[in-house]
């Protein structure tokens, strides 16, 4: 048998903080029950009777009655931090992993996955989803990139950001750029609509209608775009769509057009054409940077809004679709907005050149 424990001793501002943790609705429930310890610990019961009414353990009433002499109120307001289970994984084996992930590729595969790692490393597979947590480690992940070698980068970006965003008195800046090979897709089966608590469906397999070709100019200060499709991209249909943009806009004002290299866009018949239209400028784009084209903002918007989950039984019937979605976008209009300054450009393409050079 226990001998019967000496009662608490506590104040009458104690006695009151503690009912009131004891009774409050707003009070963890752990620390309730504490509050409720020292309360019937002060009136003299028994440990065995506190803990028989709390419903608790013995030990736990000891606890919190120690607690409460050694600390008061605050030594009932959170709990000790415990030690918890002691490590089984070093840090040796810990950097054996991250070095592996890193530096080494499993047999037969180009990445790691955490079943791999933990089968080469004698771990559990949550165990090295851990590591590779804490580390920032995602071997099934990859980011493409691509940095231009055009000799004459620097002065073409700070020709065409110029444009963006100081654009020139009296004149217009067109974003141009040819769509290839759009197709017109046509499912084998018909999808079925979505409704509530599933999602729209369409077969993965398709049938082929042939394919046509959107050419494009994005005005950047009103976000408009002279569109037109053609079957195919050579120089004539280049031609033909200059000529097109050349109808469409203010014949007093001069048209700075932005473009890539495709060869159709320097070829004999497109200089003349240019020599006969003095108010059309040229600003080509460094090689391999297809980004600094806004319009390529723009065909992301119509491929992933109108062409992507579209289904078209003939080339025509895609062709309309894309007009219908011209047509839409020209009367909701915005202009996408430049923002990123030649300096910030540079010192990011330095950046990556510099990792790329340390790997290699």
């Amino acid at each position: 048998m226990f001998e019967p424990a000496k009662a608490v001793s506590i104040d009458d501002s104690q006695r009151k903080r503690l009912r009131f943790l004891a009774s409050s609705g707003k009070t963890p429930q752990a620390v309730a029950v504490r509050a409720r310890v020292v309360l019937l610990a002060a009136d003299g019961v028994a440990n065995s009777a506190i803990a028989r009414e709390l419903g608790i353990g013995r030990p736990t009433v000891l606890l919190w009655r120690k607690r409460f002499e050694q600390s008061g109120v605050p030594g009932l307001m959170k709990s000790r931090k415990r030690p918890g289970r002691p490590r089984t994984i070093t840090d040796e084996k810990v950097k054996l992993v991250v070095e592996a992930t890193l530096h080494t590729k499993p047999p037969g595969a180009t990445q790691w996955s955490v079943r791999t790692m933990a089968k080469a490393q004698g771990l559990s597979p949550a165990t090295v989803q851990r590591i590779w947590k804490r580390h920032g480690l995602q071997p099934h992940r990859v980011e493409t990139f691509k940095l231009s070698k055009d000799p004459q980068f620097v002065e073409k970006l700070r020709d065409i950001v110029g444009l963006y965003m100081n654009p020139p008195d009296h004149a217009l800046v067109l974003c141009f750029d040819e769509k290839t090979q759009i197709q017109a897709l046509d499912r084998t089966q018909p999808g079925l609509p979505m409704k509530q608590g599933r999602c729209g469906t369409m077969t993965h397999d398709y049938k082929r209608h042939g394919t046509t070709t959107l050419f494009a100019a994005l005005n950047v200060l009103s976000g408009k775009v002279i569109g037109d499709c053609m079957p195919r991209h050579r120089s004539r249909e280049f031609i033909r769509f200059l000529n097109t943009i050349d109808r469409q806009t203010p014949a007093e004002l001069d048209l700075h057009v932005i473009l890539d290299n495709l060869s159709a866009h320097k070829s004999p018949a497109v200089k003349r054409w240019l020599g006969r239209h003095r108010r059309v400028h040229f600003h080509f784009t460094p090689t391999g940077s297809s980004w600094l084209n806004l319009v390529e903002r723009w065909f992301g918007e119509i491929t992933r809004k109108r062409i992507r989950r579209g289904t078209f039984g003939s080339v025509p019937e895609l062709v309309r679709a894309i007009e219908e979605y011209l047509e839409y976008h020209n009367n909701n209009a915005k202009r996408f907005t430049w923002t990123k300054t030649v300096d910030t450009i540079l010192a990011k393409v330095a950046r990556c050149k510099a990792s790329v050079e340390t790997l290699h």
